[in-house]
């Protein structure tokens, strides 16, 4: 889709005027392209795919309102998402963005609890989504345990049958899946609403040094997932968790479901990206079942 045809489908999707200007491609994605367009309100970051991506971009959009709702860690405002030539636009708000600093690192911590402390009475979310590239569902349910087994590890571990994987392997999630809820006998999570895919990646700072965060796949769920996925690419700052703990102290038993919950993320890589991320899931697996003394 070339420039001209990409400004003609903003202008329409938005009812502004795009101005002749040559795009700015912004790297960093690996999924999308992703450009820069000057309108006549100012500039707007552009994401683009095949119209097939429509339903990703939606749920994108979908999960940034829901976000911008918490009125706690700022998100890009969605300006609009739709179709043109046989390509999907999703259009953002432009944001200056650069890394997150140890100053923005204290105020996500206590804008995630924040965040947090929006909840259903039921684990889900108003639609299906995405992590990453893979569909995740998030249908409605008043069990967390059950939600977590049959909308998260279990569509990952069908996956990973269709790849052939080791059946001792297939085996032991299987053995993981009936005795985990062994991991709460006395933990049930209320229901808040998590980023999802909250990883150093999706989080930046603004021009004034507060916190941005980006890329999401929103549901209500425990709160521990977004936790636990800070942990699991290399940790967010000390001050990050102590001003988190500070507005919302985890439950005592917190350290026993980290790798439950990033167990999720690293089986979907698997799925994604294949390498050295089996072994990983393959002793992450040996780890739990030993925690439940199998």
């Amino acid at each position: 889709m070339s420039d001209a045809a990409i400004r003609a489908g903003l202008a329409s999707l938005l009812q502004i005027d795009v101005l002749a200007a040559p795009a700015h491609r912004v790297t960093g994605g690996c999924i999308n392209r992703c450009f820069r367009f000057e309108t006549s309100k100012g500039a707007v970051f552009v994401k683009v795919a095949a119209v097939e991506a429509l339903d990703v971009f939606e749920a994108e959009a979908a999960g940034l309102e829901a976000l911008h709702t918490a009125n706690a860690i700022r998100v890009p405002q969605v300006l609009g998402v739709g179709s043109a030539e046989g390509h999907a636009l999703l259009a953002l708000e432009w944001l200056k963005l650069g890394h997150a600093t140890p100053r923005s690192d204290p105020q996500l911590g206590a804008q995630l609890a924040i965040q947090h402390r929006l909840t259903k009475p039921l684990y889900g979310f108003k639609r299906n989504n995405f992590i990453g590239a893979t569909p995740q569902a998030n249908l409605w349910s008043r069990d967390w345990v059950s939600f977590w087994r049959e909308r998260r590890l279990e569509p990952q571990l069908n996956l990973m049958s269709v790849t052939k994987v080791d059946e001792g392997f297939i085996e032991q999630v299987t053995l993981l899946l009936a005795l985990m809820d062994g991991f709460f006998t006395s933990y049930v999570p209320v229901a808040s609403l998590l980023h999802g895919d909250l990883w150093s990646g999706n989080y930046a700072s603004d021009e004034l040094g507060a916190p941005v965060v980006f890329d999401a796949a929103v549901y209500y769920g425990d709160r521990e997932c977004d936790l636990a996925m800070t942990r699991l690419f290399g940790a967010f700052g000390n001050e990050f968790y102590a001003a988190y703990n500070d507005a919302w102290a985890l439950d005592a038993g917190w350290q026993q479901r980290v790798e439950l919950y990033n167990l999720y993320h690293v089986l979907n890589h698997h799925n994604l990206f294949g390498g050295a991320y089996l072994a990983q899931a393959e002793a992450m697996v040996g780890r739990l079942l030993a925690e439940l003394g199998h």
